[in-house]
Formats: structure tokens, sequence, C-alpha cells
């Protein structure tokens, strides 16, 4: 793969937000001792520093095809970046403590987009199952209360309706809600379905959009969920 030097040095600089930072002692290819360096990942690239301060990358690792995983080494709390190709690289890296090495290990892990790929497939399923459902219950007759069944107050009392004077029973049971009786409740408005439509291509490749609408859908019918029972 061919990169523009210039182009890659500058989106590792740039203002968009970096998914990780962070300090690892990375072994060198031809001197394989482990020296300190500057990490940012982003996306699927991690940049590495000689500095913290510099503002050009000493070199690039594309995360794609790769895995990341524990391995042996003189330094404590190492691990490797592997590829798939027999001939490609092997990075290995160290970090400073169990729970560094154990962050840098995940995030890098899920940098690929192969990885966010399988995500919003996987968003987009659990969607799809959500509006599913709720379009059967908007097809869905409401149930309706036995009338020996038992309910419960606001105040967490319990009664049954063989306890209810016949007068109340009766009246509910009458169409008009005339005479002594008491008016039955109005029927509860019929509860909307998730609307189909999205305002994000389903084949978008900008997963934050995605993520953020996905995550919005879910809440709104959670919330109607909530108030519905």
């Amino acid at each position: 793969m061919k990169l523009n030097e210039r182009s890659v040095a500058h989106y590792a600089t740039c203002d968009s937000p970096p998914d990780k930072t962070g300090f690892l002692f990375k072994k060198g290819e031809r001197n394989t001792a482990y020296h300190r360096r500057w990490l940012i990942l982003k996306g699927n690239m991690l940049f590495y520093f000689e500095e913290r301060e510099r503002r050009e990358p000493i070199g690039v690792i594309v995360l794609e095809g790769c895995t990341v995983e524990l391995c042996e080494s003189a330094e404590e709390f190492a691990f490797a970046i592997k590829f798939d190709c027999a001939k490609a690289r092997v990075y290995k890296m160290a970090a400073e403590n169990q729970a560094a090495m154990e962050s840098w290990v995940k995030a890098l892990s899920r940098a690929s987009f192969d990885y966010m790929r399988l995500v919003v497939r996987e968003l987009e399923r659990q969607l799809e199952e959500i509006q599913e459902g709720a379009g059967g219950l908007q097809g869905r007759p409401k149930s309706s209360k036995k009338a020996g069944g038992v309910a419960r107050s606001k105040s967490g009392a319990s009664f049954s309706a063989s306890h209810v004077p016949s007068t109340q029973v009766t009246g509910a049971g009458n169409g008009n809600g005339g005479g002594d009786g008491v008016r039955p409740p109005p029927v509860p408005p019929r509860r909307r379905g998730a609307s189909l439509e999205s305002p994000v291509s389903p084949g978008t490749g900008c997963f934050s959009k995605l993520h953020d609408w996905y995550g919005k859908e879910v809440a709104e019918l959670r919330v109607e969920w909530l108030q519905s029972h």
C-alpha cells in the first residue's frame, strides 16, 4: 500500500480527535531494543513519534488484517501486532503496567474497519428486531383485564373485582357508562410504531452517525415502552 507521506503526517497531528494516545515501548526492527515512543491511534492507523512534542511521526501501522495478542518478551506487559501475511513484520510493544496493556490491546483490536463493519451490521439487526416488535405491538389489540383479575393501586394495595360493589361492575360493563355505575376509564391512545425511515442510509460509511441515530431510536422506544407499562 502506498501512502502520501505529507497527507499521513498531516492527519496524524490535525485537529481531529484521536481514539487513543499514550506512551508505549516499541521494539525496533534493526535495533531490537525497546524504545519509548508516543503513539496516536486514529481510526485504523497507529502513528508513533520519537517524542510527544514532534509534529511528524516516524512511522505508521495500518491496522487491517491483523491480530493483537500477548507475547513473550524480556519486557513486562508486552504484546504483539501480527498480520496474516507470512512475510509481514511483527510489531512488538510493551506497556508500563497491566491496565495500560489491556487498554491498548482492546483499542487496537477494535480499530479495523472490519470490526466496525461487524458492529454496524449488529446494530442494524437489533434495530430491525425493535422495529418489527413495535409494528407487532401496534397491530395487536389491547388485552382486557378479566373480571376476577387482581389489580394494584398506586399505593401498592391490591384488590380483586369480586370485592367491588355490583353497581360498579355493572356500570363498567355498560356501553354508555350511564346509571349509578362508574364510567370506565378512557381507552389509552394507540401507541405509534417506530418510523421505518432513517435519516442515515444503511449503506453509509459514517459509523458515528449510525451509532448516534440507532442509540437515539432505541432510547425513544424504551421510553415509550416504560410509559405504556
